[in-house]
């Protein structure tokens, strides 16, 4: 028989799946016996694949004896926090994520420091610690999820260090009129000011010795930049 009727036969027939896993010796030594035909395994083995009874791989879809295997879309997080901060100092921190799945993300933290707060719709860790704080606070993870999938980035320390200050010198001259332009003769002492900002000084320091031609500023916090203005008092 023709390799095609060979395979119109066997798939017309509809032979078992037990008979299918036959060896294709075995098969042909059957189909001899049975029907009268004769065939060679390797033909038999191309009516077996003309009618479904050959392998197929998932690249092929979804047909008979496939697999198809759909890829899913997950959240993914990443950042580098800073390990320090100053006593005094901001601290803030955010992770950058992806959200493929456009669901709604929700972030959670282990170990979150006393002295931070953290928001859990953007990730962010934040806040300003104090001379209490001083110390380590270790081993602290942020994760998020999507309801679906999550992520969360390897634990991180923050180490909170005392602050260090530094000092500066503001030099004065004792004035010799008063605003209006009359002649002080009772000069009393001076006010200085001080901030971060030109023109904001949110600190001012009262010195009661009018016969002073500078004053020393201490305890300023380092890191930042220092301006400072000064007004003179008299008795009245």
């Amino acid at each position: 028989m023709a390799l095609a009727k060979v395979s119109e036969f066997f798939c017309g027939v509809r032979v078992a799946r037990l008979v299918l896993s036959l060896l294709a010796d075995d098969l042909c030594a059957w189909l001899s016996r049975a029907k009268g035909i004769l065939c060679a395994s390797a033909l038999l083995s191309l009516a077996l694949a003309g009618c479904g009874g050959g392998s197929s791989t998932a690249g092929a879809g979804a047909g008979a004896g496939g697999s198809v295997t759909t890829a899913v879309a997950v959240v993914t997080m990443s950042g580098a926090a800073a390990t320090s901060v100053v006593v005094g100092q901001v601290y803030t921190f955010t992770p950058t994520t992806t959200n493929p799945s456009g669901g709604t993300l929700s972030f959670s933290i282990v170990n979150q420091p006393t002295w931070a707060s953290f928001n859990t719709t953007t990730g962010q860790l934040s806040g300003t610690p104090t001379a209490s704080d001083v110390g380590t606070v270790a081993n602290i993870v942020i994760s998020v999820s999507d309801g679906i999938s999550s992520a969360s980035l390897a634990g991180f320390t923050i180490v909170v260090q005392s602050a260090t200050t530094g000092s500066a010198t503001v030099g004065v001259v004792a004035p010799t009129t008063r605003t209006d332009g009359t002649p002080l003769t009772n000069l009393s002492g001076y006010h200085i000011y001080y901030g971060t900002t030109p023109g904001v000084y949110t600190n001012v320091i009262t010195v009661t010795d009018p016969t002073i031609t500078s004053y020393v500023v201490t305890n300023l916090p380092a890191g930042a930049t220092y301006y400072f203005a000064a007004t003179a008092y008299d008795a009245d």
